[in-house]
C-alpha cells in the first residue's frame, strides 16, 4: 500500500473524495508545473483547461515522446489511446459502427441475464458476501466476453489472466499480461479463419473490415477494449455502489423512483471518475493553455477528477444528487478521444444498478468505511473489496 506522500496530489483521494491540495490547485494554478511526481512537465486541473487541451488532437499528441519508433508500432496496434490521426481517425471509423446505441441496445437482454445471474450467485454466497467479487467484476468480464465471441470453456482462463495482470508482483504480472495477449491472438486466428454468421464484435469487424486491419490491431483491439471496458467498469460498479450506499438517501430515492437511472448513472460516472486522469498528452508546438505556455516536446497530464469534482465556485460537487440534470462530466474523456465504448458502459451501469437496487433494497455495508482499501495508484480507483449484507 503506497504512503499518501509517494501518490501525486492529481491522483491522490481521502476514500471517495478530493484532497484540499487538489481544490487548491484547481483554483490557483489550473495548469500547473509538475515538479512533484516527476512524470510528466504539466498538470492541468481546471475544467476548461483540460477540455482545451483533450479537444486539440492538432497540437498534443497521444503519442508516448520517449518510445522509439519500433516500440510505438509495437505498443500502439490497436489501441485508440495511442494514435493520432489519421490513424486514429481510420480504426476509429471502424469501430464506431460496432458500439452504436441500436446495437447496444440489442445486447440488453444478454446483459441482463448476466446480472441476474451474478446477483443469484451473490445472494447464494451468503452474509456478508464481496459485491467486487461476486458481481462488480464478473458482470462486465462476461459482457466484454460476449462482445468479442469468447467461448463459454475459455472465460475462467481469461478473467484469471486479467486479474493477475494487475497484480502487486511484476513477474507474474509480465507472464498474465503476455498470456492474455496471447490468446487474443488465438481468438483473432480462429475468427479469421471462420468469422461465419455471428454477431460479436470481432466476427463483424473482420467480415466488414478483415483486408484492412492486420492481425496486430485486432489483438490490440480486442486485448485493449476488453482490459479497459471491464477494469473500469468493474470499478464504476463498486465505487456507484459505494457512493449509494455512503447516501442512503440517494440509494432510497433511486429505489422508490427508477425512473431517474439515466440521471443516476450520469451523475455517478462524475461523483466517483474512476479514471483518474486522462492518458498523457505530448505537445506538438507551443501552446498557450490558460495563462500558461506549454512548450513542444512538454508532457501533459489532465486530471479528469479534478475537472469533474474539485472546481472553483461550485460548492456543490461533493454531494451525490441523482436529479442533477446536467452533471457536466468528462468521465469519457473529451475530444477524438471520447470513450468508443460510453454507450455500453452505460447500458451495464444502468441495467447493473437498477436489478441491484431491485433486488438487495435493505443493502448496506458489512464493515465501517474506513476499512476499507482503495487502490489509488491503480489506472482506475476503485476499492480491493466491497463487503455488503442485505
Amino acid at each position: 500500500m503506497p504512503k499518501p506522500t509517494d501518490i501525486p496530489l492529481h491522483q491522490g483521494r481521502d476514500g471517495m473524495d478530493p484532497l484540499p491540495g487538489l481544490r487548491r490547485m484547481a483554483e490557483r494554478t489550473p495548469v500547473l508545473e509538475d515538479s512533484g511526481s516527476g512524470f510528466h512537465d504539466w498538470v492541468v486541473s481546471g475544467r476548461e483547461e483540460v477540455r482545451a487541451v483533450l479537444g486539440d488532437a492538432e497540437r498534443f499528441s497521444n503519442r508516448p515522446p520517449e518510445a522509439s519508433a519500433s516500440l510505438a508500432r509495437r505498443t500502439q496496434s490497436g489501441n485508440l489511446l495511442q494514435y493520432d490521426p489519421p490513424e486514429h481517425t481510420r480504426l476509429r471509423q471502424m469501430l464506431t459502427p460496432e458500439f452504436t446505441v441500436r446495437r447496444m441496445r440489442r445486447m440488453e437482454p444478454l446483459i441482463e441475464r448476466i446480472v441476474e445471474d451474478r446477483l443469484d450467485v451473490l445472494e447464494r454466497a451468503g452474509q456478508p458476501a464481496d459485491l467486487m467479487r461476486h458481481f462488480a467484476r464478473p458482470v462486465p468480464g462476461l459482457v466484454g466476453c460476449a462482445l468479442f465471441g469468447v467461448p463459454r470453456d475459455d472465460q475462467a482462463e481469461l478473467a484469471r489472466n486479467l486479474d493477475l495482470s494487475r497484480s502487486a508482483n511484476r513477474t507474474r504480472q509480465q507472464a498474465a499480461a503476455k498470456a492474455f495477449e496471447s490468446y487474443m491472438g488465438r481468438l483473432v486466428a480462429q475468427k479469421r479463419r471462420d468469422p461465419g454468421a455471428a454477431d460479436d464484435q470481432l466476427s463483424m469487424l473482420l467480415r466488414e473490415h478483415g483486408d484492412e486491419l492486420t492481425d496486430e490491431e485486432l489483438i490490440g483491439i480486442c486485448a485493449s477494449e476488453m482490459a479497459a471496458g471491464w477494469e473500469n467498469s468493474a470499478g464504476m460498479l463498486g465505487l456507484g455502489t459505494l457512493a449509494l450506499l455512503a447516501h442512503p438517501e440517494q440509494f432510497e430515492l433511486l429505489r422508490v423512483k427508477p425512473e431517474l437511472m439515466d440521471q443516476a448513472v450520469e451523475e455517478l460516472l462524475r461523483y466517483v471518475s474512476v479514471i483518474p486522469v486522462a492518458s498523457p498528452r505530448t505537445a506538438l508546438e507551443d501552446v498557450r493553455i490558460g495563462d500558461q505556455v506549454i512548450k513542444a516536446g512538454d508532457s501533459v497530464i489532465c486530471s479528469l477528477f479534478a475537472a469533474n469534482r474539485a472546481q472553483p465556485g461550485e460548492e456543490d460537487q461533493d454531494g451525490l444528487d441523482i436529479t442533477r440534470e446536467h452533471p457536466n462530466h468528462l468521465a469519457f474523456g473529451h475530444g477524438i478521444h471520447f470513450c468508443v465504448g460510453a454507450a455500453l458502459a452505460r447500458l451495464n451501469l444502468r441495467i447493473a444498478f437498477a436489478a441491484l437496487v431491485r433486488r438487495f433494497p435493505g443493502l448496506r455495508l458489512a464493515v465501517p468505511r474506513e476499512e476499507l482499501r482503495f487502490k489509488p495508484l491503480a489506472p482506475q480507483y476503485g476499492v480491493e473489496t466491497l463487503p455488503v449484507v442485505w
